[in-house]
């Protein structure tokens, strides 16, 4: 048997394993139709209304009326975006690839002073 096949047949016994197990475990979870389901308990309801947050929607030419946690989370949500958007362009550039540059221009500029104080002193 060439190791592709055999590697074909290990995948497909794994497969039809997981396949059992997994079966196994939805029988023993589902409720089968009597009794409450898995996600409801006694006392609920036992199907959503299809609202956020079962609220309804308010009716035709009315909006929805603010809560009081709502504006200050709003004003709070902005000012922080503005802030940290501020914050981090500003902030500086402490990368080790920044200072060599720096460290590089600094170098090659003495070397220049130096050539041109030489030729200086030579004339």
């Amino acid at each position: 048997m060439s190791p592709t096949k055999a590697l074909a047949a290990a995948a497909a016994a794994g497969g039809g394993m997981l396949r059992s197990r997994l079966r196994s475990s939805l029988r023993l979870r589902s409720s089968g139709g009597e009794g409450a389901g898995r996600w409801t308990t006694q006392g609920h309801e036992e199907r959503p209304k299809g609202y956020l947050f079962n609220r309804p929607p308010p009716p035709p030419g009315e909006s929805r009326k603010w809560e009081d946690w709502e504006l200050p989370c709003y004003i709070t949500s902005f000012l922080t975006i503005v802030i940290l958007g501020v914050g981090l362009n500003a902030k500086p550039d402490l990368t080790i690839e920044t200072w060599a540059h720096q460290k590089a221009l600094e170098l090659m500029q003495q070397q220049q002073q130096q050539i041109v104080a030489a030729a200086v002193d030579s004339e």
